[in-house]
């Protein structure tokens, strides 16, 4: 018989521009996609695939757009950068660790968003670092 809490686990994904192999761990103190200034005390992560793109599509950088499923290695909590900030109630379905995410595997054939609106996000983002606007509750 399978166990069904193993069958009906939940799948985390992590969008970026890093070139990663299965098996290899993202860790804590790694600038965000998003701001270069520091190193974060969390590694982020998502259960939807829209969410995950734009991590990938926003990503510093201009190696390829990737996303990665993902395991969290240990707790985990709601990102309050979006939660608390956006989304109240956690619909984007992302969260934050202190623990490694160990990389399972790369989603390929994913569809990212119109370029017109990913150029428009990176305007917005420019913005709010010209403004001192793009913090990250770390």
């Amino acid at each position: 018989m399978t166990n069904a809490a193993t069958v009906f686990r939940q799948s985390f994904l992590h969008g970026t521009r890093a070139d990663l192999a299965v098996g290899d761990l993202l860790v804590t103190g790694y600038p965000s996609n998003f701001q270069a200034e520091k190193p974060l005390s969390w590694v982020y992560f998502t259960a939807t695939l829209d969410t995950a793109a734009w991590g990938a599509e926003l990503a510093s950088g201009d190696a390829k757009a990737r996303i990665y499923l993902v395991e969290p290695i240990g707790d985990f909590v709601d990102d309050p950068n979006v939660t608390d900030k956006r989304f109240p109630g956690n619909p984007t379905m992302s969260y934050r660790t202190q623990h490694p995410l160990r990389i399972l595997g790369e989603v390929v054939g994913w569809v990212g968003h119109p370029e017109e609106l990913i150029q428009q996000r990176l305007r917005d983002l420019a913005k709010m670092r010209a403004e001192g606007t793009n913090l990250i509750i770390d």
